[in-house]
């Protein structure tokens, strides 16, 4: 499969996620595809694509079998036909869905924005799912994911989907291999403890002094 354009896989995304989110509207009129492609919120980055450029997306998206027209409708309508397309199971469809709709991710975010696609149980689960896309052979067609480098200050790496083409990651800035990142309460806890300590050993010092100096033993 060639690589999508960026309204491509918009278009794809919107046809995934409206089959779970609005199942009495789908599939989609072109109407309906062209404000979901165009929503404010939930999507990343923001559009304004017309109708005609949607229209040549999700054509472009039935050459490629990703998608199809539905029959028995006055008006043309549209769904998605990537699992079946793609060979993937429901659960990689969402994840991939929500990657092209929100762009680059954590596994945590992704287990709360795919939960009205598909419920996982944990992020393991997700990052389960997420493992498989990035392994993908050659012979299925390749990686569809891939995990970028954890960014300066991060606590987690993103992901990222490849349906439009291999992600150059040279120019992004990259957390050094030592650095652990620490958050405000974790650190104010740690002070807080060092304190402690401190007083501790200075009491064990005290006694210790008390000690030798009942003895009439000296410390030297």
């Amino acid at each position: 499969m060639r690589e999508l354009s960026l309204l491509e896989a918009r278009v794809l995304g919107v046809l995934i996620e409206k089959a779970h989110t609005v199942p009495d509207s789908y599939p989609l009129s072109l109407n309906s595809l062209v404000s979901g492609c165009n929503q404010k919120t939930t999507r990343d980055p923001v559009m304004n694509a017309t109708e005609a450029e949607v229209q040549g997306a999700a054509d472009a998206l039935k050459a490629l079998h990703l998608a199809f027209e539905s029959s028995g409708s006055r008006v043309t309508r549209y769904e998605h036909n990537m699992g079946r397309a793609l060979a993937l199971p429901s659960q990689s469809v969402a994840l991939l869905a929500v990657l092209m709709l929100r762009g680059p991710q954590t596994s945590s975010e992704l287990r709360a924005n795919t939960d009205r696609l598909h419920r996982f149980a944990d992020v393991s689960s997700v990052e389960a799912f997420l493992d498989e896309l990035a392994a993908r052979s050659e012979e299925k067609g390749g990686a569809l994911v891939m995990k970028l480098p954890r960014a300066p200050g991060a606590r987690e790496a993103r992901w990222t989907h490849l349906l439009c083409g291999a992600v150059d990651v040279s120019a992004m800035p990259v957390a050094a291999q030592s650095e652990d990142f620490v958050a405000a309460s974790e650190l104010a806890a740690m002070k807080s403890q060092q304190l402690a300590m401190q007083r501790e050993i200075q009491d064990l010092k005290a006694l210790v002094d008390k000690l030798y100096a009942e003895l009439g033993v000296s410390r030297e």
